[in-house]
C-alpha cells in the first residue's frame, strides 16, 4: 500500500529562526523609520506649466506640516537654509506647530523666508496640540473615525507673527499679489479636516487680468479643491496627508486621512472636475510635509520634504 505524503511542516528550530528573522527585520525597519528617515529632509523639485505663454517662470516654495516642537534644532536649521533657493513666493499649508511654546521656534526656522512674499493657511494642529491616539484608527473608514483634539495651541500668536513679517493669512480669504513680475490671484480656506472651510465666502472665477490663479488649503478635500479648480484656479497647493507617512514600497500610501485617493497622497497630479459648463482641469500639489506628530515620530519610504515648484508658461 503506497505511503501517504507527509505534510510539509517546519521543524520547531526552523520556525524559531524564521520568527526571529521577522522580528529582527521589523526592528530594523522601525529603527530606520524613527532614527533616520524621519530626519532625512529632502527638497522635491517640480515643474508645472500653468502660466501664460511667453512669460518668465515663477518659483514657489511649498512648505507644510512642520509640526514643530522646541527641541527640533536640526529641522529649524534645514528650513532656514531654504532661503538660498530665492523663491518668488512661499506658500505654507499649515500644521506648523505641535507644542504651545513653538511659535518663536517657527519664526526662527522661517527666518529669512519671512522676507520673501508669503501666504499661509492653518491646519487642525495649529489649533490643537497632539494627543496619543491609536494609529490603527486611520485605517478605518472616515465616517467611523472619532477625532480627538488635544489642548488649544496659540494659533493667534502664530498668525500674528507671520502677518507681522508681511505674510498674508489666506484662511477663508482671497487676494491678489505681485510676485516675481507676475500678478497672482490667491484663494484659500481654513482647514476642511475640522470643518472650518468657508469657500462659499470667497468663491468666484479667477480674474482674466492675472497671470495665475493659485488655491491654498491644508487638507485636500474634494469639496474645496473641486470648487477651486472649477473657478479657474489652475494650481492648488495642500498638505495634511504626510504623503501617507508609512508607504509600502511598490504600492505607495495606504491612507490620506481625507477623501483624496491614496495614489495622490503626495506630489503633483492633474485634477479634473465636471461642471455645468464642461470639464475644468487644474493641478493639485500635495506636500508630504516636514514633520509628524510627536506621538508617531516615524516615516517609512516617505521622507520629510519641502517642494520648490517652478511654474512655467503653457
Amino acid at each position: 500500500m503506497p505511503r501517504r505524503p507527509t505534510p510539509w511542516i517546519l521543524a520547531p528550530r526552523r520556525r524559531t529562526q524564521l520568527a526571529g528573522a521577522a522580528l529582527a527585520a521589523a526592528a530594523a525597519g522601525l529603527a530606520y523609520a524613527a532614527g533616520y528617515e524621519v530626519r532625512s529632509y529632502r527638497l522635491r523639485r517640480v515643474e508645472v506649466a500653468v502660466l501664460p505663454a511667453g512669460v518668465a517662470p515663477l518659483r514657489v516654495l511649498h512648505l507644510s506640516d512642520l509640526h514643530l516642537t522646541p527641541n527640533q534644532a536640526r529641522k529649524r536649521a534645514w528650513i532656514n537654509r531654504l532661503a538660498h533657493l530665492e523663491p518668488d513666493l512661499v506658500v505654507d499649508t499649515g500644521d506648523n506647530i505641535a507644542h504651545a511654546d513653538a511659535v518663536p521656534d517657527l519664526l526662527d526656522a522661517l527666518g529669512p523666508l519671512l522676507e520673501i512674499p508669503g501666504v499661509f493657511v492653518r491646519g487642525s494642529n495649529d489649533y490643537y496640540g497632539p494627543k496619543p491616539k491609536n494609529p490603527a484608527r486611520y485605517l478605518l473608514p472616515r465616517g467611523e473615525q472619532v477625532r480627538v483634539h488635544g489642548r488649544h495651541l496659540p494659533w493667534k500668536d502664530l498668525s500674528e507673527g507671520l502677518m507681522a513679517r508681511g505674510w498674508v493669512d489666506l484662511d477663508n480669504a482671497r487676494t491678489v499679489l505681485r510676485v516675481g513680475g507676475h500678478s497672482v490671484e490667491l484663494v484659500g480656506t481654513d482647514d476642511p479636516h475640522i470643518n472650518l472651510d468657508r469657500y462659499e465666502e470667497v468663491a468666484g472665477r479667477v480674474s482674466p487680468e492675472v497671470d495665475l490663479g493659485l488655491g491654498v488649503v491644508h487638507a485636500p478635500y474634494h469639496r474645496v479643491v473641486d470648487r477651486m479648480v472649477a473657478d479657474g484656479f489652475s494650481l492648488v497647493l495642500a498638505g495634511h496627508t504626510h504623503g501617507g507617512q508609512l508607504r509600502v514600497p511598490g504600492l505607495g500610501a495606504l491612507v490620506t486621512n481625507c477623501d483624496l485617493d491614496p495614489g495622490r497622497a503626495r506630489g503633483l497630479s492633474e485634477h479634473v472636475v465636471a461642471t455645468p459648463y464642461g470639464t475644468a482641469r487644474g493641478w493639485l500639489h500635495v506636500s508630504a510635509g516636514l514633520g509628524t506628530s510627536p506621538y508617531a515620530p516615524v516615516r517609512f519610504a516617505c521622507p520629510p520634504e519641502a517642494t520648490l515648484l517652478t511654474l512655467l508658461p503653457r
